[in-house]
């Protein structure tokens, strides 16, 4: 018995060890969260959660939690090789949501497992908005009788009522049905046939449903023509009637790129681009292969394959949601540089709407996630920071060190107008320090003035009475902790 358990904790140790070599040969490594950032708050919950790509793996595996260690919301599921996720009928409100992300290496012999980190949604206190039909599209002919019906997620819904009936209005074929939180109804019976069919669609959450929703509709065909793929009973070939669709669900674009055309390869008869309003009413903006995109947010992508019976034509379908965002080149607006015993930190301030990655000195990097360079051992001349989607790098010079020189080593406080005040002088360029205070010393250590940076300075008096000629020392205190000392003339 205890050779057998033996023998396990051996096999589950080499087993964490050939997959520890393997990692750290290859090099992946773990990615934190672009989006949220681990710890945020206020997270909407139709929130699209995002991280840096990682190169040289063959995919990711996603779960979602409500506690560590939990996966109560999402349990590992493939995603290939998209760097993002969205839940599609949204998160929990008001939860703290815990994300695990593991690689899916080509030949390891496990996923690498990576820390989970978290982000706290919305509490949700209005009821939701409207949503709308996917399939079939509103005003949509020839439908076919055993149709599903799917319809857009309403951000904070948690469960759809719906009705359906042959007249506005009408509820004959089913009657405020609660459907629970899903995003597609399959009809017990056949629709009728050419008749035109009603949909009502009431989304609710715990704050009550929204009642003033646009009814939409289509009309059915004269005979029961599915679109589910049809099989060869002799040869087991199979003939897909609907478009096999090949689209990403994200696309991120350089603000300078608008307006910008999209276009898909994807092979069918006709295609539909519809860009989706705030109040989830959708806008056909191309019925071509190709499409204008103005602006960020939510589109929906449809091609389908017309197919003939003897009822008439019934159109095959399958649509993309998708997201578009926008990125642009970051602007740099501030370098804090901090000096301790382990060397510099270095923090990078930078704005703008992209995805940053931020390197010292050379543009080609080793870039990093983190705007905070710890251990510096040497001061740099430039940083930059990169947009993550190709929409340019920054650079800016950062400040010198303070030293010596900008300390004048005399002054003439003989009321001329010129040269009467001793003070700190900031080099020209953009100066960031904070210098605390200035104390002024006589050669014997007594303190005479101290002041701030800002001010005029120290006017060569002690108590209203004007020094001689002589040398007096100063020290400057920083607010990093660091002191300046040093000595300067007073000339009559």
């Amino acid at each position: 018995m205890i050779s057998h358990i033996l023998d396990e904790i051996l096999k589950k140790t080499l087993s964490f060890l050939l997959l520890l070599t393997w990692s750290i040969s290859h090099g992946q490594e773990c990615p934190k969260l672009s989006y949220p950032q681990n710890g945020s708050l206020e997270i909407p919950v139709d929130a699209t959660i995002t991280w840096p790509a990682v190169g040289g793996i063959n995919g990711y595996l996603i779960s979602l939690g409500t506690e560590p260690g939990l996966v109560d919301i999402l349990n590992g599921l493939p995603i290939g090789q998209d760097n993002f996720y969205t839940a599609p009928t949204g998160l929990p409100e008001n939860t703290q949501i815990f994300v695990s992300i593991s690689l899916i290496l080509f030949d390891a012999p496990a996923p690498i497992s990576c820390s989970s980190e978290s982000f706290t949604t919305i509490d949700v206190t209005t009821a939701p908005q409207c949503t709308f039909l996917i399939a079939p599209d509103n005003n949509a002919a020839n439908v076919t009788i055993v149709t599903d019906l799917t319809w857009a997620y309403a951000p904070t819904a948690t469960g759809y009522a719906l009705s359906i009936g042959t007249a506005p209005g009408g509820n004959d074929i089913l009657d405020n049905l609660d459907v629970g939180n899903t995003l597609i109804y399959e009809p017990t019976d056949d629709l009728p046939q050419d008749s035109q069919i009603y949909v009502q669609i009431k989304p609710y959450n715990e704050y009550g449903e929204i009642t003033s929703c646009t009814e939409e509709s289509f009309s059915t065909g004269g005979e029961s023509l599915a679109c589910d793929p049809i099989i060869d009973d002799l040869s087991g070939e199979v003939t897909y009637l609907r478009p096999e669709i090949d689209f990403p669900n994200q696309i991120p674009l350089c603000k300078t790129d608008l307006p910008y055309t999209i276009a898909t390869d994807d092979v069918a008869d006709g295609f539909r681009w519809f860009k989706i309003n705030e109040d989830n009413t959708e806008t056909l903006i191309s019925d071509n292969r190709n499409a204008k995109i103005l602006g960020p947010g939510r589109y929906r992508y449809e091609a389908f394959n017309s197919i003939s019976g003897s009822g008439g034509t019934v159109e095959c379908s399958d649509f993309r949601l998708f997201f578009v965002t926008l990125s642009e080149k970051a602007t740099i607006d501030a370098i804090a540089v901090v000096d301790s015993t382990n060397g510099k930190e270095i923090t990078i301030n930078a704005s703008g709407i992209g995805d940053y990655e931020f390197a010292l000195d050379n543009i080609e990097g080793p870039y990093q996630d983190s705007p905070i360079f710890n251990n510096v051992s040497v001061r740099p001349k430039i940083v930059y920071v990169r947009d993550k989607n190709g929409c340019g790098v920054a650079e800016k010079i950062v400040d010198r060190d303070l030293n010596l020189e900008d300390f004048p080593n005399f002054f003439t406080p003989n009321g001329d107008g010129i040269n009467d005040f001793w003070q700190f002088v900031p080099p020209r360029r953009n100066f960031q320090i904070n210098i605390e205070t200035i104390a002024i010393y006589n050669r014997y250590g007594n303190l005479i003035q101290q002041f701030k940076a800002n001010s005029l300075g120290w006017d060569g008096n002690f108590n209203g009475v004007p020094l001689p000629s002589s040398d007096y020392w100063f020290m400057a205190n920083l607010g990093d902790g660091r002191v300046f000392k040093g000595h300067f003339a007073l000339k009559r």
